[in-house]
């Protein structure tokens, strides 16, 4: 017992480093961690006293926690047995499946990265490259949003600028959970998305035990009142156009509702642009007759410089105005008071219908409409008479109107369509390019559904 072993001085120093990684783990860490963990609770208790809507407990959650709610809960375990039993595979092996999609799923929020960082830059990022507009706005309507309600934004898809224009006009309301598609899953632009609440899911995926994993999170964050933001659409329009919805998120939402629980209210929200970043690329897409695509880090990377060696010549100009308009809100719990059978459907028809009647009407969208249904070219009046008399049929809280000057909204659509080749001018009159007739399609269809 009391004999003398000789070690190596490399196998000691290995056994104190092993032991100093023990102790600290027993008993620093936690230490550190509760530490931290309070700094944390009191900076959300501070913000939470000028948000309109506060960060809801379940937000908060360790991810540990949220994931082992998940893969124990039962449906999911049931979930894993039919999986199991399907694939010819053991229990256990299924189980760290279920394991790994609901740690792929399940996002780690920090409100330090949301409320920090992510707004900031969200704020810089939107003015930098646009005139940000907010159109109409039922103030009414959501100021009248039960508290305990579970607000969800519904929104049209037009560019991956969808996100950062919402969370910056948000910004004084709540922090958004986005559902953001395989494209996020990129290190280290993951992890951020994840820090700022967004959670992952393959679009795609006909797998039913990721579906019934995925299912249980978005019950358990509708449950816990996180305000959510989607897009019923299913991913960005390619043809500039509103496309049909899909249920997927939204039976997820809608399956095991119950209104004694909390209420979930759906807000429309409608963005539209004068120039949409991604729409060469979106257009290729459209030619291909396919909605998924890749955009190149290349070509990115390629137009971020340009950008930026614009800026450095004193050349830069931003493109247009963006603008973002919030309908009429939505109450799960009426809406399906009124309805018999699947609630679903119906549901996501309503909601596109309220999203298409606030779709805001810009300049270049405006004068797009009118040269593309042109049989002949048209002169400058002829552009702003027939400029004017489209926005008078829209009511005036839809249309984004310069200066208030017809004139000069005209003169901001051709100019814009003109630089970028969609429309050319002959004798003082103006008429669709045939070689870039798709832009000028794209930007009409943004409204076209205004003018039927």
């Amino acid at each position: 017992m009391t004999s003398t072993i000789e070690l190596p001085i490399w196998l000691f120093i290995l056994i104190l480093l092993f032991a100093a990684v023990t102790a600290a783990s027993h008993l620093l860490f936690p230490s550190v961690r509760w530490f931290f963990r309070r700094r944390m609770e009191k900076a959300v208790s501070r913000l939470n006293e000028r948000l309109e809507r506060p960060i809801e407990p379940f937000k908060l959650l360790r991810r540990h926690d949220m994931i082992q709610r998940i893969v124990y809960s039962p449906d999911v375990s049931q979930a894993i047995a039919d999986h199991a039993k399907e694939e010819g595979i053991p229990e256990n092996v299924a189980f760290e499946q279920a394991k790994r999609y609901a740690r792929e799923i399940v996002p780690s929020f920090s409100a330090s990265t949301y409320f920090g960082f992510a707004i900031r830059a969200a704020k810089l990022l939107s003015r930098a490259l646009y005139r940000v507009r907010l159109g109409y706005f039922d103030e009414a309507g959501i100021q009248n949003i039960p508290k305990d309600s579970t607000v969800v934004f519904v929104m049209n898809h037009r560019s991956n600028m969808d996100y950062v224009l919402v969370t910056y006009l948000a910004a004084e309301r709540s922090a958004l959970a986005y559902a953001v598609g395989e494209w996020a899953r990129v290190w280290p632009l993951s992890r951020l998305i994840k820090a700022m609440g967004a959670y992952f899911i393959r679009r795609q995926s006909r797998n039913a035990l990721y579906r019934k994993v995925l299912a249980r999170y978005v019950r358990l964050a509708t449950d816990g009142g996180v305000t959510q933001a989607m897009f019923p659409e299913g991913g960005l329009s390619v043809d500039g156009g509103l496309h049909p919805p899909k249920l997927g998120l939204l039976k997820y939402i809608v399956d095991g509702f119950d209104p004694a629980i909390r209420d979930v209210v759906f807000v429309p929200v409608a963005l539209n642009y004068d120039r949409v970043l991604e729409d060469r690329i979106l257009i290729a897409a459209q030619d291909k007759k396919r909605r998924r695509f890749r955009a190149r880090i290349s070509v990115i990377a390629g137009f971020l410089l340009k950008q930026l060696w614009l800026r450095l010549r004193g050349r830069y100009h931003r493109f247009g105005y963006a603008a973002v308009s919030f309908g009429e809100p939505l109450s799960l719990a009426a809406f399906a008071a009124r309805q018999d059978g699947d609630v679903a459907e119906p549901l996501a028809e309503a909601l596109m219908a309220r999203i298409s009647d606030v779709v805001p009407a810009l300049p270049v969208p405006l004068v797009a409409s009118i040269i593309d249904g042109a049989e002949a070219p048209l002169s400058r009046a002829a552009v702003e008479n027939a400029f004017g008399e489209r926005i008078a049929k829209l009511a005036p809280e839809h249309v984004h109107l310069p200066r208030g000057d017809v004139a000069y909204a005209a003169e901001v659509g051709l100019r814009s369509l003109e630089k970028r080749g969609a429309i050319r001018r002959e004798a003082g009159c103006y008429s669709a390019n045939p070689s870039e007739g798709a832009l000028l399609t794209y930007y009409a269809r943004s409204i076209g559904h205004l003018f039927p």
